[in-house]
């Protein structure tokens, strides 16, 4: 999923740079965050209205896509 940039943006103005969901605060580490502490998708979206189902499977895609691109020494 590469249009995950369709949803992720980083504004140096916001949250320290730190990736976003478009339109919110609410950070990719945030919505990593949740779901490692066993949230699921439902619940955030319950918790967050202002966000979608799209938006939390963007941060995992941004994720995957950074992890994918790191660079062993």
């Amino acid at each position: 999923m590469k249009t995950y940039s369709n949803f992720i943006e980083i504004d140096s103005n916001k949250r320290f740079g730190r990736p976003c969901i478009k339109g919110t605060r609410i950070a990719v580490y945030d919505v990593l965050s949740w779901l490692s502490n066993g949230m699921t998708i439902q619940s955030i979206l319950d918790d967050f209205p202002e966000i979608k189902e799209e938006e939390v499977l963007a941060c995992l895609a941004y994720s995957a896509d950074r992890e994918h691109n790191i660079r062993v020494a």
